[in-house]
């Protein structure tokens, strides 16, 4: 049978199903009935963005199997084929909706649709490389052990995997990991489910790339060129998955398989290739994939992938708990006579010799030098052990400085992992991350309570308050330079990031003095200095050079950008945010929404709907993305008032920036616990509940001037 055959046929069947489906709804619910997916702006997100057009309830998806089948038009040329291919994937989107109408269909068994959120998540690694790619695995491999070990062989490298049918059953009965969190993300049972991962590739292209919906050459540019995925398929393959490759193939995602017999070849799209073991290979090949090789020397895996695991209480061999003994981790910098390259000490009890599940203190100190090696850097690096630790496989790490904890799993413990490893782990991140400045390193753990108790109290807490001092002093006027960040622009080609000491990047990640590192460690990379120059306007903070800045690396797309305002040019959004501003009249200030918050704010949108009007680098007056820690600032939307706006945030959110924001409103304004005057949805999630508290209250933005 010819390949136009198949996929034709394929594209028939998954229309019926969706026709059927969305049928039977409307008989059962009537046409009105309300359809979508969880926690998402973009509704059916791969039809919206193909078609332009938004499906919300049974009516309209009737409407749109009508549109999808013009796209059906089974002429045996190239074109047509891939237009079946996105009719299927058009036609399983819809039939997915139809199964989320009486809540989630796949509770207990897999993950389903994923949310805006969780992309958003996703956006810095896709943005730097962590993630290098996308591998959607589809249906059952040979063998139990041939499909752990292909998904181990992209976890490992750092690959964000999906898997779509009899495959997580397999993963299941080897008890693999699975989830979100850990970047295996097993979508759903059925073919159609492959619908979510087209829905990804979709909502990255609106959030991150500003594509408009219905702009199909622009999709599928952005698709072929910036969202690097490719689809795995274990035969025998049904004529529906091929359907659904030829599509994949259409976005631009080549098609791996095994199936020998039933599919053709299409060279560098369509690849057929018996041996499974080949497939990572020949995958990142076909995508033009680079992985990034860090050889070090422990006995388990090391990847990004594992940066989001849960170790359980149950599930480990020892915990490190700064909160209840003391522990710390620092960087000091030495004189190059002092440091013995690559010299590893465990100062008191290798694991093995800690009591199971027992809680104890750890001091890790790491020793560096370098010609052009900065005090300034030490705190850069110390951000770094945090992602670096948990990318090691069976090891959790939270919190910083001397309020760390550290878990490690009886697994990894089995495998060998020994304290020793953890310091091999900082001299190869550190060495490889910061090579421009660090040209010898050396660690220190000390698991003695005795040595790790001194280590904390005598050196590492009082360079922890020197550095706070310097860092206390740093302000937008007391430095000569700014610095650009484009990182984002892999995925938002025109969105530029101003990073000033009281202003750090919306993502969260990149500080003042993180700018300054990139800078230092790649002078024609992501962070140029912008010499501040040609004063405009100091209330707004308006310079000649960063507006110069913002074009030239913009490519023109952006003539104009403020610092301390969100109504007269703000500064753009990427889409990896990690918190929205947004302007509410009614209180004559502005609500917070955080990516992790899936409720409703004062103003009448959820998250994902504020940031779907906010993203893909253009400037939104009146709605600002911006970093956490940013809220704290004295320098936060200062040219309308400041902190004194800040009306409502999520109490979760609240709690975390209470502590800063409380000093902070204390200094300017002489208020004390403004947090307690700030509104959350425990208290209203409409814009009237919110100013009757914010009266009671006594809210200092009830007096301030109009904002609009």
């Amino acid at each position: 049978m010819l390949l136009f055959d198949i996929v034709f046929n394929g594209n028939d069947t998954m229309y019926a199903e969706a026709c059927e489906a969305v049928d039977a709804a409307i008989a059962k619910y009537g046409e009105e009935k309300a359809i979508g997916f969880p926690d998402t702006a973009y509704t059916l997100a791969a039809y919206y963005a193909e078609t332009g057009d938004k499906i919300t309830n049974l009516k309209e998806a009737k409407a749109g199997l009508e549109h999808i089948k013009t796209m059906m038009t089974r002429e045996r040329r190239l074109d047509s084929g891939f237009k079946s291919g996105v009719a299927t994937a058009l036609s399983a989107e819809i039939l997915e909706a139809t199964k989320y109408i009486e809540g989630d269909p796949y509770e207990g068994y897999s993950e389903g649709a994923m949310t805006d959120a969780q992309i958003r998540e996703l956006g810095v690694p896709l943005v730097t490389g962590d993630i290098p790619g996308i591998a959607v695995i589809i249906h059952a491999a040979p063998t139990v052990q041939e499909a752990v070990d292909l998904v181990k062989s992209y976890q490992s490298q750092g690959n964000f995997v999906c898997l779509v049918g009899d495959i997580i059953d397999q993963l299941k009965e080897a008890n693999y990991k699975m989830g979100f969190n850990v970047r295996v993300y097993p979508i759903g049972k059925d073919i159609a489910c492959a619908a979510h991962a087209v829905s990804v590739a979709a909502r990255t292209a609106m959030i991150f790339g500003n594509i408009t919906p219905g702009d199909k050459k622009s999709l599928q540019e952005y698709t072929f060129n910036r969202f690097r995925a490719f689809v795995n398929a274990f035969g025998p393959l049904d004529e529906k998955t091929v359907a659904c490759g030829a599509g994949a193939i259409y976005y631009g995602f080549p098609v791996i398989t095994n199936d020998m017999e039933y599919t053709p070849s299409v060279p560098k799209s369509l690849i057929k290739l018996a041996d499974v073991s080949k497939w990572n290979t020949a995958s990142l090949e076909a995508r033009d994939i680079k992985i990034k090789i860090t050889n070090i020397d422990i006995p388990v895996s090391f990847a990004t992938a594992f940066e989001g695991e849960i170790i359980r209480r149950g599930d480990m061999q020892v915990e490190f708990d700064g909160s209840r003994i003391d522990s710390v981790e620092l960087v000091q910098t030495k004189e190059p006579s002092e440091i013995e390259d690559h010299k590893i000490e465990v100062i008191g009890p290798e694991l093995d010799e800690f009591e199971v599940g027992s809680k104890n203190g750890i001091a890790y100190v790491v020793e560096v030098a370098g010609k052009k090696m900065q005090s300034d850097f030490e705190s850069v690096f110390e951000r770094k052990f945090h992602s670096w630790l948990n990318c090691i496989e069976g090891v959790m790490h939270t919190g910083q400085r001397d309020m760390i904890r550290i878990r490690v799993s009886k697994e990894a413990f089995e495998a060998g992992f020994r304290a020793k490893h953890f310091g091999e782990v900082l001299y190869a991140k550190i060495k490889n991350e910061f090579d421009a400045v660090v040209d010898k390193c050396q660690v220190k753990v000390y698991t003695d309570q005795a040595m790790a108790s001194k280590i904390r109290h005598e050196i590492a807490v009082p360079t922890f308050d020197k550095r706070d001092e310097r860092l206390g002093s740093l302000t937008d006027e007391s430095v000569d330079v700014y610095y650009t960040c484009i990182l984002c622009q892999a995925f938002s080609p025109s969105h530029v990031c101003v990073v000033t000491p009281e202003r750090l990047g919306l993502c969260g990640a990149v500080s003042w003095l993180d700018a300054k590192a990139t800078n230092e460690l790649e002078p024609a990379g992501a962070c140029q200095i912008i010499t501040k120059e040609g004063v405009i306007d100091e209330r707004l903070g308006a310079y000649e050079s960063v507006n110069e800045a913002v074009r030239k690396y913009s490519q023109g797309a952006l003539e104009r950008v403020t610092l301390y305002s969100i109504m007269e040019d703000p500064m753009t959004s990427c889409g990896c945010f990690e918190c929205i501003c947004g302007i509410e009249p009614f209180s004559n200030g502005v609500c917070i929404a955080n990516r992790e918050y899936a409720g409703m704010t004062p103003l009448g949108m959820t998250f994902p709907e504020l940031a779907s009007m906010t993203g893909g680098g253009v400037q939104t007056p009146g709605f600002m993305g911006h970093g956490k820690h940013f809220i704290a600032s004295k320098k936060f939307m200062a040219a309308e008032g400041g902190i004194e706006r800040i009306v409502w945030m999520p109490k979760e959110l609240k709690e975390t920036v209470a502590e800063r924001l409380n000093a902070t409103a204390k200094e300017l304004y002489g208020i004390d616990n403004f947090t307690d005057m700030i509104g959350d949805e425990t208290i209203a999630e409409d814009p009237e509940t919110l100013f009757a508290f914010l009266s009671e209250k006594g809210h200092p933005a009830l007096g301030l001037d109009p904002m609009m």
